[in-house]
């Protein structure tokens, strides 16, 4: 088959909220379907979802079906990326839970990258297993059940895992021969190795990179007050209808 063709007739469902990191979830869904893939975008709400760039906005995403539209058996296999925001917005949903289960139980291939695993620990799917994420979240996988390795790409049955925006290349390489596979993959692997360590220091490009972030917009600013406002009413509300 043609490599460039190798997902031909492939269905694969981007899970994805508010939130996202943009290039781990624009990078992987052009190279999906430069391969022949049918991508779509699947979310909490109908519209358009929101990227981030570390915490900066980024450009949004056109949602192709919300979770209760879409049907996992209509797919061959699942992307779930990262960010600090949209994973934890995917794991408080009761339905993006199931939606992810139904693709492990099928042996359907998934695939999740930085802190993507979230949902997959939520949804009960990583004892017995081994992967990687970002590395802030290696004690979240570990207390799941799961083997961490502080590797660039770790494929484990149907689950394939990358740390972050900087293992982008092998990820993508990996999960298009994820995705090409034709039949349910088991799970699991035969043996366990032991969980890397934690790591000592957070990584240095991330704290450079919020260092010099710019100051919020006057309108962010008035945005994020009007927020507060909000929350601080409905909670006096709250404490007023409960006196």
């Amino acid at each position: 088959m043609n490599n460039d063709a190798q997902l031909q007739g492939k269905r694969i469902a981007v899970l994805a909220a508010d939130g996202f990191e943009k290039v781990e979830l624009t990078i992987p869904v052009e190279a999906l379907r430069m391969a022949g893939a049918d991508v779509d975008i699947v979310s909490l709400r109908n519209g358009s979802i929101r990227g981030v760039n570390l915490h900066e906005p980024a450009s949004r995403v056109k949602v192709t079906k919300t979770i209760e539209e879409a049907n996992p058996s209509d797919y061959d296999g699942l992307l779930v990326p990262g960010g600090f925001i949209n994973p934890d917005l995917l794991r408080q949903s009761a339905d993006a839970r199931d939606f992810v289960r139904i693709f492990d139980t099928a042996g359907k291939p998934i695939a999740s990258l930085c802190h993507g695993p979230w949902v997959l620990a939520s949804a009960g799917l990583l004892n017995g297993r081994t992967l990687t994420s970002w590395p802030g979240i290696r004690d979240d996988v570990v207390n799941a059940g799961a083997t961490w390795l502080d590797q660039e790409f770790v494929r484990d049955g149907n689950l394939a895992t990358s740390r972050g925006p900087q293992d982008l290349v092998p990820f993508v390489h990996g999960i298009k021969e994820l995705f090409a596979e034709r039949a349910p993959i088991r799970n699991g692997n035969s043996s366990r190795a032991e969980s890397s360590p934690q790591r000592d220091q957070p990584p240095a490009i991330v704290l450079t990179a919020m260092k010099w972030m710019p100051k919020p917009s006057i309108r962010t600013a008035i945005l994020l007050a009007g927020l507060a406002a909000g929350v601080f009413a409905a909670n006096r509300r709250l404490r007023t209808g409960l006196q």
